[in-house]
């Protein structure tokens, strides 16, 4: 595989590394298993790759939503490089809409992307360097891409972790794992960690709290990372009522024995309620243990109980300014892509071209849904 070309100094639409042509007009995108095909000035699912003129380009490349310091264990990863601290980032955009998400604004990100598609963003830009040299000045030992779905900027990920590798840095990957094999297959070589998340055994969980996703593709991805020798360790945040059938876990517990190994690291977190789920209770400190005690039972051998913890949310974190170096007036100038995929009008998806009287002519046939979804 190529080695990434120099990222560009400031701001801009950076191509989409998995990405076809179709003979319809579309570009399909292949990153995450959405597949979006997406006509000129249309996103895809996750808000965060734009089709300019037939080619897919990353809306959210280098762009940073938050930041945080602190211990590997709390991704959560118990089996890699324990006792060491690692730089949490995160950007914008989601393959997924759970129902019980805390990290909202970051984690959809659509008032943020719409920012950065009507070239009018004020979110900090940081170069795979900058945030590397700033990872070794801080004196952490990774870089964990986590808050939203790393897959929706994989294209920043991979600069940024092949960056780490060279420094001897290492990278945690902390994914709902409705991801590509191609996707896992650039990865493979530079990520370190994948912490992702099983969150049921059941289609209709994924499909009634997450909008999308059968169970098969989200076991599929984490055994194929397995494969290709990411170090995986899973977590289940168990919701009252949704996924807490004590057979259920079970059963979740002998897929991670059989498939990852009886030696791999299941972390089994409280459920905090939170947006269409707020009228659910948290999770009963006997739920959690009765988790604990039926993957014991099967045989796991590494179950870790969170009585106090859920998500690895972006609530409490320090401005993202604190990490970085240089004026904050910089960091949060106005972003507008300065490449030549968006002419002078800038970053503009169709709905805006059609406000600013830039829209061209509909190829025949017209839009048309990408998938489940309606691309804007």
């Amino acid at each position: 595989m190529a080695l990434p070309r120099k990222a560009p100094s400031e701001y801009q639409l950076v191509p989409t590394r998995l990405q076809e042509r179709l003979p319809d007009g579309k570009t399909r995108c292949h990153l995450c298993l959405w597949r979006c095909g997406l006509r000129h000035g249309q996103r895809g699912f996750c808000q965060s790759h734009v089709n300019r003129h037939g080619t897919l380009y990353n809306l959210s490349y280098g762009i940073i939503s938050a930041i945080d310091i602190g211990p590997v264990e709390d991704k959560p990863v118990k089996h890699f490089r324990p006792g060491t601290q690692v730089m949490s980032v995160g950007s914008y955009g989601c393959s997924f809409r759970c129902g019980g998400c805390h990290n909202l604004e970051i984690s959809w990100g659509v008032s943020a992307l719409d920012e950065l598609a009507r070239g009018e963003s004020t979110a900090v830009y940081v170069t795979p360097e900058q945030l590397v040299e700033a990872a070794q000045r801080h004196g952490v030992q990774g870089i964990a891409f986590t808050y939203s779905e790393p897959a929706v900027w994989l294209e920043y990920v991979l600069d940024v972790s092949q960056l780490a590798q060279q420094a001897g840095l290492y990278t945690v990957y902390v994914s709902n794992s409705f991801v590509t094999d191609e996707s896992l297959e650039l990865m493979a070589p530079y990520v370190d960690v994948l912490c992702s998340d099983i969150k049921s055994l059941r289609d209709e969980f994924y499909q009634e709290i997450c909008g999308a996703a059968r169970v098969e593709q989200v076991l599929r991805s984490i055994e194929r990372a397995h494969e290709l020798g990411i170090h995986v360790e899973t977590r289940t945040n168990v919701i009252p009522g949704r996924n807490d059938d004590r057979d259920e876990l079970e059963r979740i517990a002998l897929w991670i024995r059989d498939h990852l190994g009886a030696d791999s690291p299941w972390h089994v977190t409280k459920f905090f309620p939170a947006f269409k789920l707020g009228h659910v209770p948290p999770t009963p400190s006997e739920s959690l243990w009765a988790a604990h005690d039926a993957a014991r039972e099967v045989g796991l051998e590494n179950v870790y109980v969170y009585d106090d913890k859920g998500c690895d949310c972006a609530t409490t974190n320090l401005p993202v300014d604190a990490y970085l170096q240089g004026d904050s007036g910089e960091l949060h100038a106005v972003k507008k892509c300065s490449a030549s995929c968006c002419g002078q009008e800038g970053v503009l998806l169709k709905k805006y071209e059609r406000e600013a009287e830039l829209l061209v002519q509909r190829p025949a046939g017209g839009g048309q849904r990408a998938g489940k979804t309606e691309p804007t």
